[in-house]
């Protein structure tokens, strides 16, 4: 069952807040809004462009792997990247690629041509040029859209978790990934979380989206949903929170939160601990 959202954590502009009891809501609820993002992109563009990220994520899109999405959506017509990547073997433990494939790639018809992963044999330099160097390839022959406000690739979903330190895709708090413009993939060497080495979508690549969706799940991701979400604390730690800094361009932002999750959210109170980051 969707929760409703106490005051006065409004939604912002082209955002939408949506709460869960159970991760079985959550997935059910995920699954129809793929689906529908799926359907509209491929009747008005020919295709739909996802990009993923790893962790609890690819479980919460188990419901696509089950009737009526399993035989209803146009897989053929989907391809597939990741918005970060660690930059290990494909059949490493904690490749982003490995769990999608065991999770959900395997399980429904989306053609291995349209499955973009990193090249995991280069260095982690040479997989971010590599992997951004794919993505205008696509854009040129426009698969994958292209903002009109600042050319960089329009994708039709990026599906995105968020970290207890409000870290989105690999681009963590502070870090200065976060101030990159014109890159579209970038790498970082130096991730407080392991693996160290990783690669990235640039803010700008992620804010282009024509819709964005991120989850979070957890106790531990209150603190930072609270800043993230917020507008009732604007010091310099809660604006330097990356998911704080995902403001879609051109697009639509929802927020995915289970209950734990939501929790500072739906207190009726604000008083709220500084997090510490």
């Amino acid at each position: 069952m969707e929760m409703e959202m106490a005051a006065p954590y409004e939604p912002k502009k082209n955002s939408e807040i949506r709460i869960f009891e159970s991760s079985d809501d959550m997935a059910t609820d995920l699954a129809e809004y793929i689906s529908q993002v799926s359907e509209i992109s491929v009747k008005e563009r020919g295709y739909f462009t996802i990009a993923l990220s790893g962790g609890y994520l690819v479980n919460l899109m188990r419901k696509l792997c089950e009737a009526p999405y399993s035989k209803t959506l146009d897989w053929p017509k989907w391809y597939v990247f990741w918005a970060d990547e660690r930059a290990v073997a494909k059949n490493h433990v904690e490749s982003n690629y490995k769990l999608t494939k065991e999770g959900f790639l395997s399980k429904v018809p989306i053609l291995n041509c349209h499955v973009y992963s990193i090249n995991d044999h280069a260095t982690v330099e040479d997989a971010a040029t590599d992997y951004e160097f794919a993505i205008r390839q696509l854009v040129k022959i426009r698969t994958i859209g292209v903002s009109e406000s600042n050319d960089c690739p329009k994708f039709d979903l990026i599906l995105l978790g968020i970290g207890s330190d409000g870290h989105v895709a690999s681009l963590f708090p502070k870090h200065p990934a976060l101030e990159l413009k014109d890159d579209w993939v970038t790498y970082i060497t130096d991730s407080p979380e392991p693996p160290p080495e990783r690669i990235t979508f640039t803010l700008p690549v992620i804010n282009s989206a024509s819709n964005i969706a991120i989850v979070a799940t957890g106790e531990d991701k209150a603190k930072a949903l609270h800043f993230a979400i917020s507008d009732s604390y604007e010091g310099p730690d809660a604006l330097s929170i990356p998911a704080r800094m995902v403001q879609p361009t051109d697009g639509k932002l929802v927020w995915f939160l289970d209950e734990a999750a939501a929790s500072s959210l739906m207190a009726k109170s604000n008083d709220f601990d500084h997090p510490g980051f």
